[in-house]
C-alpha cells in the first residue's frame, strides 16, 4: 500500500464545498486525506488554487471534466490543471439524452477520446474515464461498452478511472476487473454499497457496506494503483461527517497513517 495514496473526490462535499470552498479544502487536508480530485473550481483562479494547495500541503491530482468542457472548453482546462499541478483529466458521467444514441454513439465517442487524449498527452496530462453501471448494460462487438472503449482507444490516450462500487452495482466481479485492466488502472474510486429495503441501493461510508474493501485494495495494490479515491455519491449523514467516518476506516485498517 506505501505506493498507493489516498484522495477524495471532492463531489462528496459538493453542497458544503458550494458555500465554503477554501475552508471545507483545509478541512479535508486536515482529516489527512493527501490529495484531491476537483468537480468544479468554486470559482478560484488557477494561482489562488494552487498557492492554496502548496499551502495545506494537498495535492491536486486530477479533475472530473465533463464531456462538454472536455469538447467546448479543453485548452482551459488544460492551463487550469497544468497551473495547480495536476496530472489526470478525466470524464466523469454521460448524460441519458447522449446514451440514447446507441452504438453510434459509443463509436463516435472513442474517436473523440482518441483526439483528447492525444490534446493531453501533448501537454503531458493524461485522460481517464469514470464508469457507472450504464457502461455493462449493453455490448459493441461483443464486449461491454465498458471493455470496447478501452479496446477502441489506445492505452496511452485512456485510462481506467475504475469507480468499483458501480462495478459491483453492475453485477461484474470487482477484483477481476481490478486485475484486467493492471497498468491501465492509475485511478480507483473507492466507493461502499449497501442493499436496502426494496432494489435501492445506498452509497455509504467505507466499511458500511457490501463490498469487499480489504481485497479491493490488495487487489488495487497488485494492479500498480496510484490513488484510492473516496467517494460518496450521497451522504446520510453530514458529508464531512461521511469523509471523515471513511478515513477512519483507512486508518483502523492499516491503510492511513
Amino acid at each position: 500500500m506505501a505506493n498507493m495514496k489516498i484522495g477524495l473526490q471532492l463531489y462528496t462535499l459538493r453542497d458544503v464545498m458550494a458555500s465554503d470552498f477554501n475552508g471545507t479544502l483545509r478541512q479535508v487536508a486536515e482529516m489527512g486525506y493527501e490529495g484531491v480530485e476537483f468537480a468544479g473550481y468554486g470559482g478560484a483562479s488557477a494561482e489562488d488554487m494552487r498557492d492554496l494547495l502548496k499551502e495545506l500541503g494537498i495535492e491536486a491530482f486530477g479533475s472530473h471534466v465533463s464531456l462538454q468542457r472536455l469538447t467546448e472548453n479543453l485548452e482551459e482546462e488544460i492551463a487550469f490543471l497544468k497551473t495547480v499541478g495536476a496530472s489526470y483529466v478525466i470524464c466523469p458521467y454521460l448524460s441519458a439524452d447522449l446514451l440514447s444514441g446507441g452504438e453510434a454513439f459509443w463509436q463516435d465517442l472513442f474517436k473523440k477520446f482518441a483526439a483528447i487524449g492525444k490534446r493531453l498527452k501533448e501537454e503531458g496530462l493524461e485522460f481517464a474515464y469514470h464508469n457507472h453501471d450504464f457502461e455493462f448494460a449493453s455490448k459493441i462487438d461483443g464486449e461491454f461498452v465498458f471493455d470496447a472503449m478501452y479496446s477502441h482507444v489506445d492505452a496511452d490516450l485512456l485510462k481506467v478511472e475504475m469507480d468499483i462500487g458501480w462495478v459491483q452495482y453492475a453485477k461484474q466481479d470487482p477484483l477481476a476487473y481490478i486485475a484486467k485492466y493492471k497498468g491501465r488502472l492509475p485511478l480507483l474510486h473507492l466507493k461502499d454499497f449497501r442493499k436496502s429495503e426494496g432494489k435501492s441501493i445506498d452509497t455509504v461510508e467505507l466499511g458500511q457496506g457490501d463490498l469487499a474493501l480489504n481485497d479491493i485494495i490488495a487487489a488495487a495494490k497488485q494492479a500498480d494503483v496510484e490513488w484510492l479515491i473516496v467517494e460518496q455519491d450521497t451522504c446520510a449523514n453530514p458529508p464531512l461527517e461521511s469523509v471523515q467516518t471513511s478515513m477512519n476506516w483507512l486508518k483502523e485498517n492499516g491503510y492511513k497513517a
